[in-house]
């Protein structure tokens, strides 16, 4: 079946800034299309995802992507960075997206960020804006921000939401509640998508798949495998996984689907949610054998 990877990111740190990359410095380089490196298994398509590089540079980053893609094919859509906690005052922002051919989403990171952010009218105000714009949001938040994210994602019912990483549950623990619960919530609310990715670097350094397959379990049966999409969070996922491993425990989640389910989850939901042209949805045409 196509494989679609929902979630990567690209940097290059000696064009643009991002402050955060001095916690992590085994990722402190570029990453390109060219190092990204899926082992055995076949992409049709990534997502590229923004990269927290500074706010002043995030325009910038988006037309860096569109210039990679010209070269990389596999790009198919980009979900660039958005002021959106300004309100209205974010439009003329959305309208320099809007020029961009392959942005199809926005997300401004809201994790680490008091929770009452998540709620302030300002950020509602601008999600608000979105689907004018045919832009869905990326929701990248902890865990204990999700009851936030419910309210969010209630007020603004005609945008459509794609929650990041199952909303980082605290896997080195292993604790499921009371994240098993706010994530049922957030999954009962139709305007939501989730990602099925981010584990492992929630987990401990030597995390086997029994560690995370019951956060896998629950996401996949609160939001149904339609509403669920692959993704590798590449290349911070490489902190604690080779990609080979992280597509091994997804296909294993999966393997007892319907084909039709199966589809849904490693293309079909993405290629859906972010409107990737040409991509080929689940349930519509079928998918076609992974090489």
């Amino acid at each position: 079946m196509q494989l679609l990877d929902a979630h990567v990111h690209f940097w290059d740190p000696s064009a643009r800034r991002h402050p955060w990359l001095a916690e992590a410095p085994l990722l402190e380089r570029r990453f390109g299309p060219e190092d990204l490196d899926t082992g055995r298994h076949e992409l049709s398509g990534i997502v590229f995802v923004q990269a927290d590089c500074r706010d002043s540079e995030a325009l910038d980053e988006v037309r860096w992507v569109q210039q990679l893609a010209a070269e990389y094919s596999l790009i198919r859509g980009i979900v660039g960075y958005a002021p959106v906690h300004l309100g209205q005052e974010a439009e003329g922002h959305l309208q320099a997206l809007g020029v961009e051919s392959l942005v199809v989403g926005v997300r401004r990171l809201l994790q680490g960020r008091p929770r009452e952010e998540i709620i302030d009218p300002g950020l509602i105000a601008g999600v608000r804006l979105l689907p004018a714009w045919r832009l869905t949001f990326d929701v990248c938040v902890t865990h204990d921000q999700l009851p936030e994210v419910l309210t969010l994602v209630r007020l603004c019912p005609e945008t459509t939401f794609v929650l990041d990483h199952l909303g980082k549950p605290p896997v080195a623990s292993g604790q499921l509640d009371p994240w098993r619960a706010n994530l049922a919530r957030i999954a009962s609310l139709p305007n939501i998508v989730c990602k099925l990715s981010g584990l492992t670097t929630e987990a401990a350094s030597g995390w086997t798949a029994d560690d995370v397959r019951p956060y896998l379990e629950h996401a996949l049966e609160s939001f149904g495998p339609r509403r669920c999409m692959f993704a590798s969070d590449w290349p911070v996922s490489t902190l604690r996984t080779t990609y080979d491993r992280w597509v091994d425990v997804v296909l294993d989640l999966i393997a007892e689907l319907a084909p039709g389910d199966q589809a849904a989850v490693l293309a079909g939901t993405a290629a859906r949610t972010y409107g990737l042209s040409g991509a080929v949805l689940a349930g519509e045409g079928g998918l076609g054998g992974r090489g």
